[in-house]
């Protein structure tokens, strides 16, 4: 009788010239997408003086993209598991194209609000398509982690470049080609992605919910709302009632998610320690890091007096740390395996936070600029085996709405950050101002001082000796708020460090299962 023969294990195939060049499709409306969130803030001169929006329209007009991506992530990762990933994709672009169209086209401040929040919506299908294509194109775990590196270098060039790209158009073009510009890269897409990109769908997956993905949205939706509020200072009764509702829709959500056959977010993935780790260590990084990001330019310009240009060029090392973070991370992960890697990541994160508050001293700038690229680098393998730990721990039919759920924690959680730090670092600079507001000001004037940028403004209009009193007052206090911000970022770092640490050493239960 022969001897039962052990199980060979199959190695994982290679990926081809093929995917790695479709890689490079994809990663393209990645980039764009990223562009989009940042281009628009050189266009606002122009917009206002064409459009005349209202105080609270050119609110809208600047966070409506935001909200929708954040509210249709799960929504549009569950479509794609559904509908198929490829095709999910495709008719994202196709809508982005249509939209980015509308925008550029818009005459009413109305208008443009209507066709950011459907670019938004569109933008919500590029990130849990293209992460999960990722998955079924690169089965090999190393190529995957380089695969993923590239994509989260998309992100992290197209948010560097938006500010230069957009002010390089707009010196030769009005405000509607910044939307322009972003329909080639479209086209692109949907030419070459039937050719290049594999499809993949669920083959049992069932009838999209309906009733989820109303809770969904309303739990976002209000959640990010009540959120950005609370950022901006506003705590009144809509804060408190759109809080409110996102409470009770994402209660009702998970309730709903553990009675129905295909959920629209598979609550048991929280189930295995690896998955819960890598979204919190992502959740806390980008809570982090979205919480003291809007510090820097404020004080590049406001407290260091430079031109939004040399702010913009200064904020660059930062995003290139991110890209070679990124590059770097599957081969030092081969070496120090995944959670190690993460976990030495994380320090040097807290390593670059702590250097941030050193802003105060006779080489701040310098300070700044290198604990930027300490976070940068720092963060890199975080949000790349963070990823990647997200999409190989799901199921391979639900790997887009893992995806998508990757993506919803980190723009909730960028949101909770602006809003908590912002919040600490309003309270530490008023309490810094208190008692240096020189008498004679107006209600006005008092209030405009709440802000670094409307203090500077009052202290212009003071006479010379008490204008360069109270302007130095106002820099030190906003300074105070930033290195306090620095110190809570730190912790964070640290924090997380050690969560993952104690929840990353579980080993992959579920990568034996996935198809080879």
């Amino acid at each position: 009788m022969a001897a039962a023969q052990r199980p060979i294990d199959i190695a994982p195939p290679k990926a081809t010239r093929r995917e790695w060049v479709a890689l490079a499709v994809i990663a393209l409306p990645c980039l764009v997408y990223a562009m989009d969130l940042t281009v628009l803030n050189l266009a606002l001169p122009a917009i206002s003086a064409d459009l005349q929006p209202t105080a609270a329209q050119l609110l809208w007009i600047i966070d409506i993209y935001g909200f929708m991506v954040a509210g249709f992530l799960i929504t549009m990762g569950t479509l794609g598991d559904k509908l198929g990933r490829r095709r999910m994709l495709l008719i994202g672009a196709a809508a982005f194209a249509a939209a980015s169209v509308a925008a550029a086209l818009s005459t009413t401040a109305h208008a443009l609000i209507a066709t950011r929040a459907l670019l938004g919506i569109a933008g919500a299908t590029l990130a849990p398509s293209t992460l999960s294509l990722i998955s079924n194109m690169f089965r090999d775990e190393r190529e995957r982690r380089v695969a993923i590196g590239i994509w989260i270098s998309s992100y992290s060039v197209g948010g560097a470049i938006g500010p230069l790209v957009g002010g390089v158009i707009l010196h030769y073009f009005a405000w509607p080609a910044i939307f322009w510009a972003a329909v080639p890269v479209m086209l692109l897409l949907l030419v070459v992605g039937p050719f290049l990109l594999p499809e993949y769908r669920d083959a049992r997956a069932g009838r999209l919910d309906l009733g989820s993905v109303a809770l969904s949205l309303t739990a976002v939706l209000c959640g990010v709302f009540a959120l950005k509020q609370a950022a901006e200072g506003h705590l009144g009764p809509l804060t408190w009632v759109a809080l409110a509702l996102s409470l009770f829709a994402g209660a009702a959500f998970v309730r709903r998610q553990r009675r129905i056959a295909y959920p629209l977010l598979d609550l048991q993935l929280f189930g295995q320690p690896r998955f819960a780790a890598a979204i919190c260590t992502y959740a806390l990084t980008s809570f982090a890091m979205f919480g003291v990001y809007i510090f820097v330019s404020q004080h590049l310009q406001l407290v260091l007096g430079l031109s939004p240009l040399v702010a913009g060029l200064c904020t660059v090392p930062w995003a290139l740390s991110f890209v070679v973070g990124s590059m770097f991370t599957p081969a030092i992960a081969q070496r120090l395996h995944a959670p190690q890697t993460m976990v030495a990541g994380l320090v040097v994160a807290a390593v670059g936070f702590a250097a941030m508050a050193l802003v105060d001293g006779p080489h701040g700038l310098a300070w700044l600029i290198g604990g930027m690229v300490l976070m940068g680098l720092g963060m890199a393998p975080v949000f790349t085996l963070g990823n990647d730990i997200v999409i190989a721990s799901a199921p391979p039919e639900r790997a887009g709405a893992a995806s998508a759920l990757s993506e919803t924690s980190s723009e909730l959680s960028g949101a909770l950050g602006i809003a908590v730090f912002g919040s600490l670092a309003t309270s530490l600079y008023r309490s810094g101002l208190t008692g240096k507001m020189p008498s004679g000001l107006s209600a006005d004037a008092v209030a405009g001082a709440s802000t670094l940028g409307g203090a500077l403004a009052v202290a212009d209009a003071l006479p010379a000796p008490l204008g360069e009193a109270f302007r130095s007052a106002a820099r030190a206090a906003f300074v105070d708020g930033l290195q306090a911000a620095a110190w809570l970022g730190t912790a964070i770092m640290v924090a997380s460090a050690l969560l993952a640490w104690r929840m990353l050493r579980t080993p992959a239960a579920t990568s034996a299962a996935r198809p080879q």
